[in-house]
């Protein structure tokens, strides 16, 4: 009965309209880049956690930072807390080496440093975000276009017949009707994800500032040392 009832969807789709057809074709690949996006994005935002969770073990053990950062630098790839820090302390360890630069100058040099390289990544984490937003809010409005155009193409058919019954409209409204569950199917995975990886990117956003708040802080009382 299932195998009958696939064929039957199946062969809806094929008969109908083209503008139908046209629409269902644009909701799958919507939905197909959705699901491309989503599962990328887990793994980015996985891993931009765990980086963080790994750099703040480092950092907070006691690790001499002029040491933590020739190591990070000789990375070829620096994300997340890594890129932060090596961009403040590189600003404040360049701006210490000038003559006559006071310690609130080299501080706000590393601050901005910092605040530049955590948009950077937070961009970078945000990257697609935007489009699940857009396929969640547009694909039902979709989808019930292709369903009012294919309701539409149906009664238009009815208007040659002399008798009009449930058998001969329920083709035309089902095929219709397909273009709003399609729309559907595709809207809610990607509002789904993009709550919740909106979230998250949210909280990590959060860390990065908190963690730069704190490397402030401590640059802040090493330049009044050394000065």
């Amino acid at each position: 009965m299932s195998d009958g009832n696939g064929l039957n969807l199946l062969q809806l789709i094929l008969e109908a309209s083209l503008p139908v057809q046209a629409v269902m074709a644009l909701l799958v690949l919507a939905s197909i880049s959705s699901w491309v996006i989503i599962l990328r994005k887990k793994r980015v935002l996985d891993r931009a956690a765990k980086g963080a969770d790994d750099f703040e073990e480092r950092f907070w053990s006691g690790a001499d930072m002029s040491a933590l950062f020739r190591e990070i630098n000789g990375q070829s790839q620096r994300n997340g807390l890594e890129a932060i820090f090596e961009s403040g302390f590189r600003e404040f360890a360049r701006m210490r080496q000038k003559r006559g630069m006071d310690n609130r100058t080299q501080l706000e040099g590393a601050q901005r440093a910092m605040r530049t390289a955590l948009a950077r990544e937070i961009d970078g984490l945000e990257h697609n975000l935007e489009f699940l937003a857009n396929v969640g809010s547009i694909s039902p409005y979709v989808g019930l276009f292709g369903t009012v155009w294919g309701i539409m193409i149906s009664f238009q058919g009815l208007a040659n017949m002399k008798e009009a019954t449930i058998a001969t409209v329920a083709p035309g409204i089902s095929e219709a009707l397909i273009a709003t569950a399609m729309g559907l199917f595709a809207a809610i995975p990607a509002v789904w994800a993009y709550n919740r990886y909106a979230t998250k990117v949210e909280r990590i956003n959060v860390r990065y500032e908190t963690f730069a708040e704190e490397l402030s802080s401590i640059l802040q009382r090493q330049s009044h040392v050394d000065g």
